[in-house]
């Protein structure tokens, strides 16, 4: 199985090193506008191949797509200093309306995997550019807050003392600022989360709770800040969507997807409960929130909704 990825910055090249590590896929293929760059993080990535998973890694062009089962595309730029966000927003769009085309010229029947900030946007973007080669916007899909779910998770985990596997929660709406945590959602090994916790003799209290919030909320700002940016998460995160989707494994994850109409705000895309497959998003659970946090999903919506807007979606 043929795996792509476009854009051999941080991002795309770990989520390549992380798919040798899992052994996702026969081969990757690494494509970017820096083609020595694409070359050597290729040739340092396939070095890593005799201590993991026989996966074969080579640098190449479009064309090499063609037969790619998953395209992931972390192609883009980085924010200027001084730079507004409908400014890097237009930047960004200028790289998708040559990358996306290019793309589906040769691997029409992928998935695309989008990576690149802000995802919900430019995901929207891409599900838009692929429409006239008649890609179904289920194909088109981004890491939405697929990262921020599974720190949710872990956070509560620690604070409950399990295995996170144990633990569903999801993060819902923008991969951003207005994300909304789905507390009412949460179950433990099948009961409510409240019923657990007391059985278990450590209730979570609102400050607790409140540290949870701000932690999901906040990790990627206090990473930038130390570091200038981030990588291995999501890195790993593009690992495992592609890992379900090449393998057809029928995984729900909180991804994002364009989404026909949401709460009347329109055509809008943000990140649900969706269940993954061989052809992409095969089936989405719009969750049974209470009355604050579906407010909160609304409202994050219209925070996609007007970034949409700025780009004339």
């Amino acid at each position: 199985m043929k795996i792509g990825i476009v854009g051999c910055g941080f991002v795309g090249s770990t989520a390549a090193y992380a798919m040798v590590m899992r052994g996702v896929g026969q081969s990757i293929v690494l494509v970017d506008a820096d083609e020595r760059r694409a070359r050597a993080e290729a040739a340092d990535i396939a070095h890593a191949v005799p201590f993991a998973h026989r996966v074969e890694v080579t640098a190449g062009e479009y064309p090499d797509l063609r037969g790619a089962a998953v395209v992931v595309i972390a192609a883009g730029v980085g924010q200027k200093p001084g730079e507004t966000r409908p400014q890097l927003l237009e930047r960004n769009a200028r790289v998708f309306r040559d990358v996306v085309p290019a793309v589906l010229h040769s691997a029409r029947d992928a998935v695309l995997l989008v990576a690149t900030h802000p995802v919900d946007a430019m995901t929207h973007l891409a599900a838009f550019l692929a429409e006239p080669f008649d890609v179904p916007p289920s194909r088109i899909i981004g890491t939405g807050t697929t990262l921020d779910t599974a720190l949710f998770r872990s956070l509560l985990s620690s604070a409950l003392g399990i295995d996170p596997r144990h633990v569903h929660a999801y993060v819902l709406g923008e991969h951003g600022d207005s994300e909304v945590l789905g507390w009412s959602l949460v179950t433990v090994g099948g009961m409510p989360l409240d019923t657990f916790a007391l059985r278990r003799g450590t209730p979570l209290v609102s400050g607790l709770t409140a540290s949870i919030d701000r932690q999901v909320r906040r990790a990627s700002y206090e990473i930038i800040a130390g570091k200038q940016a981030s990588y291995y998460g999501i890195g790993s995160a593009l690992a495992k969507i592609v890992d379900i989707i090449v393998n057809d494994r029928r995984s729900i994850q909180t991804v994002c997807t364009p989404l026909k109409s949401f709460d009347e705000i329109g055509r809008v895309t943000i990140s649900l409960p969706h269940l993954l497959g061989r052809q992409g998003v095969l089936e989405s659970f719009p969750p049974a929130l209470d009355q604050v946090e579906q407010q909160a999903l609304r409202e994050s919506a219209l925070v996609v909704r007007k970034t949409l807007d700025v780009l004339g979606l």
